[in-house]
């Protein structure tokens, strides 16, 4: 995991690290989980990890042990399927009500064209940094304040693979979701946004899945 330097709240980040290293397996079932070793890794102090465990321990993700961090559970498929289900339901409504409220979109759909034409430059630093600010913005528009925290509470950044390849790939397919959502909350058309969120997010839901055994 690289070290925290984005805009969400740092608990809610280093919380959004941890589950994608879990989703994706980088922290396998049984595996333990130091406070000082993930502080170090990431660059923080020690409490907004205390802070992201406990949230992660009432997911059900880890359970926590005195004095000792915290180990991982084990995780299955229908744990996935449902976390994600959670973000379809949420985020779908977070972009049609974007549609709906008039969200501006001219400062980024460029970018992202640009960037859908030029795939090979796409860094994951960058592409990661712009892939939470979309969602973040999204959130912003939809205008709830109870729905913006309960999808900060579920998020965990792009659903990659380990490989360059796989994660290249993601960045490719997800620019193109990305501009589609845009471009119909663009076009104040809440039913399309709904439909283009709705795909990236099971798309990357197949993502993490194709981890898990069958």
């Amino acid at each position: 995991m690289e070290q925290i330097k984005k805009a969400l709240p740092i608990r809610i980040e280093i919380a959004s690290r941890l589950r994608k290293a879990i989703y994706s397996r980088e922290y396998d079932s049984g595996d333990e989980l130091s406070l000082t070793d993930v502080a170090s890794m990431l660059g923080v102090s020690r409490t907004p990890v205390r802070e992201a465990f406990q949230a992660l321990a009432e997911e059900g993700l880890i359970t926590l042990r005195m004095n000792r961090g915290a180990v991982v559970n084990s995780i299955d498929r229908k744990f996935i399927r449902d976390c994600f289900e959670m973000r379809i339901l949420l985020e779908t409504e977070a972009a049609g009500r974007a549609a709906v409220n008039g969200m501006k979109t001219d400062d980024i759909l460029p970018e992202l064209e640009a960037m859908s034409e030029s795939p090979g430059r796409i860094s994951r630093e960058h592409y990661e940094s712009l892939n939470e600010d979309i969602h973040m913005r999204i959130w912003d528009a939809a205008g709830n304040m109870k729905l913006k925290r309960y999808l900060m509470e579920l998020w965990n950044g792009p659903s990659t693979g380990h490989s360059m390849a796989e994660s290249s790939q993601h960045y490719i397919l997800s620019t193109h979701e990305h501009i589609a959502i845009l471009e119909a909350i663009r076009d104040s058309s809440p039913e399309r946004a709904r439909q283009a969120m709705t795909g990236h997010i099971t798309r990357s839901m197949h993502n993490i899945l194709a981890k898990y055994p069958e």
